[in-house]
């Protein structure tokens, strides 16, 4: 019997390939690594549970994902605390347990001179993320493009020199690692060599003794002819190596979408076909707004399903919608192709990544997910229902 649609899809194998793929790596290049597990990309429960039983910490940048993260069991040592939107109790339970945390706002610096005063005998450590101008090195590569990225201390500026002077004046306290993630395009090896580099300079400039170097995110993963782990880590353990040692210092990858997406697929239903003025419009029970969320995507990889005994005349065009009231809620056109009916089915490829998370409440609630493990499937989060909707909210009843 079919599943009724639309659902996500997520493939265990695939999940595990993946992971083993990007630890092989590691081990084979920088031997002490730390793998911190991107919450923002997709913090679906089941999905962290699958990652954290092989070992690794949770990567979060919100009271709320720290709190999850902790509800799910992971100890404040296990936390690598990132972005400007930390909670002051939150910061200080990850910095006492002697989790990671990476500065990116100023208050953060108060709050650092006040565990400082409270707790003399301790020594805190912490690191700072760097705002540097990656564009310079690899032109036409960033998403900021010739604007600066919004987070972290500007190297350029020299506000990193300011606040890491200021870090290094209170006494009990250590800058013991720095982040360099950045946004990119092109997700190319150039861009995490370039990121290693950085990282050298700034030991070299600042004279930094560092128990991490945490390059972040934004790798390419499970698209053919675009690199993978075993193209980057090479590359960049040969330029760390120029300053660092795996025996003192750990390097700290944050993986998401390279990890997800791949093994994860989202399954439509075409509901209602139409023609106005000329126009051929298949409307489909899934949404721009279930995997394009930020209306950013101008193509998506995806196959159809037919069904079977009918007749299909080759269209020039037919346009795939959502099932909301948005017209931009179109996802592509399919141009000289087979004919599309009432029941066929669409299925959307590589959508793990961000996808799950950035899922709105608009229209229609929440879909399936279902993890698939070969010979079973298994429901890992049922479709919302106006029970789960009104949970927590207070209305007069009737």
């Amino acid at each position: 019997m079919e599943r009724p649609t639309p659902y996500f899809e997520i493939n265990e194998s695939k999940l595990q390939r993946d992971f083993d793929k990007l630890t092989t790596s590691l081990k084979e290049n920088w031997s002490n690594y730390r793998i911190g597990y991107s919450f923002k990309t997709n913090s679906l429960p089941w999905l962290v549970r699958f990652y954290q039983k092989q070992g690794v910490s949770a990567e979060v940048v919100s009271q709320d994902e720290y709190s999850l993260a902790r509800y799910m069991e992971f100890r404040d040592d296990e936390i690598i605390y990132n972005g400007p939107y930390k909670s002051r109790q939150s910061f200080r339970d990850v910095v006492l347990a002697g989790g990671i945390v990476n500065m990116d706002s100023q208050f953060e610096l108060d709050w650092l001179t006040e565990l400082s005063k409270e707790y003399p005998e301790k020594t805190l450590n912490v690191g700072i993320r760097v705002n540097f101008n990656l564009e310079a090195m690899c032109p036409g590569e960033t998403t900021m493009g010739e604007e600066s990225g919004r987070f972290g201390y500007s190297y350029e500026d020299g506000t990193f020199a300011k606040i890491l002077e200021q870090v290094r004046a209170i006494p009990n306290v250590r800058v013991n690692g720095i982040h360099l993630h950045s946004s990119s395009k092109s997700r190319s090896v150039a861009i995490f060599k370039s990121i290693a580099d950085m990282a050298c300079r700034l030991k070299r400039e600042f004279q930094l003794c560092l128990d991490y170097v945490d390059i972040g995110g934004g790798y390419c993963g499970g698209l053919k002819g675009r690199p993978e782990f075993p193209d980057y880590f090479p590359v960049v353990a040969e330029v760390l190596s120029e300053e660092f040692k795996p025996e003192e210092t750990t390097l700290v990858v944050e993986p998401g979408i390279s990890l997800l997406s791949s093994a994860t697929t989202f399954t439509t239903s075409i509901i209602d076909v139409r023609d106005i003025r000329g126009s051929r419009y298949l409307i489909s029970d899934g949404s721009r707004f279930n995997i394009d969320a930020t209306m950013i995507k101008n193509s998506y990889l995806y196959h159809t399903e037919l069904q079977s005994g009918k007749e299909r005349k080759i269209m020039e065009n037919q346009t795939i919608t959502g099932y909301t009231c948005m017209e931009c809620d179109r996802l592509f056109e399919m141009k000289d192709l087979p004919e599309l009916f009432v029941g066929d089915r669409i299925v959307y490829e590589n959508v793990g990544g961000y996808t799950l998370s950035l899922n709105p409440l608009f229209i229609q609630y929440f879909p399936d997910v279902y993890v698939n493990r070969g010979e079973e499937t298994v429901k890992v989060r049922e479709k919302w229902t106006p029970k789960e909707y009104v949970q927590n909210c207070v209305w007069e009843r009737k």
